[in-house]
């Protein structure tokens, strides 16, 4: 076969129609997966029956700027504004000097600075205000000047050690708390301002949002993204850790914004993974054992999760899904908060298993605290989000602005010294079997992610963020695939294969995120249908992923429903044959003849039990493609470095549907 580069494959299918059929024994239900032409990316419309038309719609709420504390001491100038413009399609500026711009425009977009310091450390660095003339931020003076944005900089980059000494120079000074509580409103009232500056409702949809960050002694972080419904009657300050470090307080606040005032907000944890199996402990954040009251509170104040980022995939991890062989994407496995490479925990650190959990926990009578619809996101600290594998600029700005800082290229000798004053982790290198060496940093593990998708009837704050709500979400690791996933009694194959989609499947079904109740005796069909970006790699397989509970023991299996090329499911292992595509490494082009523009299923768990607490997922895979630090090794005309990971296969996966027994009172 001849290969093609993800672009020239996606124009390929455009105008080429593969049709090929699938089919599966009457027992599992009728499945197709189709070699088809990619579908028109915008708009993406399946009806939703009563309730109107809904649409796809992509775009980031985890974006950070310079007013961010650690974003300004990585070299970011780039301003809310700058963010929203970046989203709209123009171009800004990394702080290594060159263009960041998106090949495709975002449909949504929520610049989410930290709440604590928020654009305390951008003033105290312009020595014309009133904050910098205080001892302690001589040490950031002139940060960002011009002459200073450089990479021979980074060694003084260090914003954990100014947290530290600035905190402490607060809790000394009354006047210097007093101006940092102006500055944070201030700044705070900017970012809302900003928000309503580029909300263009129909065509661009923005969000007033910030960052609850908090972390445990060990250093496991459990920070949450706060995002607003709208722009009206928000509090003068949002809640940050000087306030509190419990995230039940954060709760309570919400709770009280929401029926004091009418202020509608909800909370979205992140980087799980890196919360060393703290973000779903079994406890409370003091440590009690949970309650009824308490899972309820989380529940209703964080309906998603984000699944998906830059710092690493939180869906699952090999040690904790030993049966599934594509439980180790895009893993970053160490804990958050520095003091070294630490490898973190992954009970309690990952979304699979805690949604496992919570069914346990529903089981004995204390509701369901990880009941989440899913969402992937970016966490850039540039404004700009780097989702695209062939294009990927990171992070931290200057700090990984370059392949060495990143770890895919190799470190020369002069760079050692500038590099072993980075942070405490710099002075450790990985030595290829040609004896390079590489910087072993967290950079190396990122990845190229991820997206937030919904379907909903208008790209409007009140449509999209309904969405979240009903947990009608959908996420990606960064190519704009759609999902759509429905679970009932009464779908059948004609729905699955009417010309428009999914006409009826919102009458005779429930959409992802919802609850379905189990009849005795009746076994639920559940309706997957993705389709592929036109600009990333065809479609490989869609798998549907169960977990439940079962005489107080959780499980787990992987079903694949989908496959591409005209392949079947095995009967026996649930899985589809390998479609045969490839990856030619010299040049990251992949096969032109295999994979598919769209796939869909109508199934049936052969080994469904109507009295079991159960949940279920969607999760499309692409085929292969190169990593960013391939890509990286590519174009310095050196092998990539294996140990990370050569190729990479890019995914989507849907908010869950949950199965209740029968009279089941949860």
């Amino acid at each position: 076969m001849k290969p093609m580069s993800k672009r020239e494959s996606g124009s390929v299918l455009v105008l080429a129609l593969l049709a090929t059929l699938m089919g599966c024994s009457e027992g599992e239900g009728a499945s197709t997966g189709q070699a088809v032409a990619a579908p028109t990316l915008q708009p993406a419309l399946v009806p939703a029956g009563p309730e109107g038309q809904r649409y796809a719609y992509f775009g980031d709420l985890h974006v950070h700027t310079t007013y961010s504390m650690d974003a300004f001491q990585f070299g970011t100038l780039a301003t809310p504004d700058d963010a929203y413009r970046y989203a709209q399609g123009e171009a800004i500026k990394h702080p290594g000097g060159f263009d960041m711009q998106l090949e495709r425009p975002l449909d949504f977009y929520a610049v989410t600075d930290h709440g604590i310091y928020l654009g305390v450390v951008r003033a105290g660095a312009d020595t014309s205000t009133e904050i910098s003339g205080y001892p302690a931020m001589q040490s950031i003076h002139n940060l960002n000047a011009a002459e200073n944005l450089t990479v021979e900089s980074v060694p003084m980059r260090n914003f954990r050690a100014f947290l530290g000494q600035f905190t402490r120079a607060i809790a000394g000074s009354e006047p210097l708390k007093a101006e940092v509580d102006r500055i944070m409103r201030t700044t705070w009232a900017d970012e809302i301002e900003a928000a309503d500056r580029h909300y263009q409702p129909g065509k661009f949809t923005t969000f007033a949002a910030y960052e609850f960050s908090t972390t445990k002694p060990d250093g496991g972080s459990m920070h949450r993204n706060v995002v607003f419904r709208d722009t009206e009657n928000l509090p003068a300050m949002p809640f940050n850790r000087l306030m509190s470090l419990d995230p039940e307080d954060l709760w309570n606040w919400m709770d009280d914004l929401r029926e004091e005032e009418g202020v509608e907000s909800l909370a979205i944890p992140h980087n799980s993974n890196k919360s060393n199996g703290q973000m779903f402990a079994l406890t409370t954040w003091a440590g009690d054992p949970m309650t009824r009251e308490h899972n309820e509170k989380r529940m209703r104040n964080e309906p998603l999760v984000e699944i998906t980022q830059v710092k690493g995939t939180s869906e699952t991890h090999p040690a904790l899904s030993m049966n599934d062989e594509w439980a180790g994407f895009e893993i970053d496995p160490y804990v958050a908060g520095g003091g070294g490479l630490r490898i973190a925990k992954p009970a309690g650190g990952y979304v699979r298993d805690a949604m496992k959990q919570g069914l346990a926990l529903e089981a004995a009578g204390l509701g369901n605290p990880f009941r989440y619809g899913f969402i992937g996101s970016s966490d850039t600290h540039t404004g700009a989000g780097s989702f695209d594998e062939s294009n990927f600029f990171s992070k931290i700005g200057l700090l990984d602005s370059t392949p060495q800082l990143r770890g895919s290229v190799p470190v020369s000798d002069d760079d050692v010294a500038v590099l072993q004053l980075t942070d405490a982790d710099a002075s450790m290198f990985y030595v290829a079997p040609d004896g390079r060496r590489y910087l072993l940093r967290n950079p190396s593990v990122y990845g190229a992610s991820g997206l937030a998708a919904v379907w909903a009837e208008q790209n409007t704050r009140e449509s999209i963020y309904d969405a979240f709500r009903r947990k009608e979400t959908f996420a990606t690791s960064g190519p704009r695939m759609r999902v759509r996933f429905f679970a009932g009694y009464d779908l059948d194959a004609r729905m699955l294969n009417a010309a428009d989609g999914m006409p009826d499947a919102y009458v005779h079904g429930v959409p992802m995120g919802s609850n379905l109740m189990a009849k005795s005796a009746d076994v639920p069909a559940f309706m997957v249908w993705a389709a592929r970006d036109a600009m990333s790699a065809p479609l490989q397989r869609v798998q549907i992923i169960k977990g439940w509970v079962e005489q107080g023991k959780t499980h787990e299996r992987i079903f694949d429903v989908a496959c591409s090329d005209g392949l079947a499911v095995d009967s026996v292992t649930h899985r589809c044959p390998d479609n045969g595509a490839k990856v030619n490494v010299s040049d990251c082009a992949i096969s032109a003849d295999r994979g598919a523009g769209e796939l869909k299923a109508l199934w049936q768990d052969p080994e469904f039990d109507e009295q079991q607490k159960a949940f279920y997922y969607a999760r499309v895979l692409e085929n292969p493609t190169c990593r960013w630090s391939t890509w990286d090794a590519l174009r310095a005309g050196i092998p990539p470095r294996e140990d990370l990971g050569v190729l990479i296969q890019e995914r989507a996966w849907s908010s869950p549907i949950w199965l209740t027994p029968p009279e089941d009172k949860g």
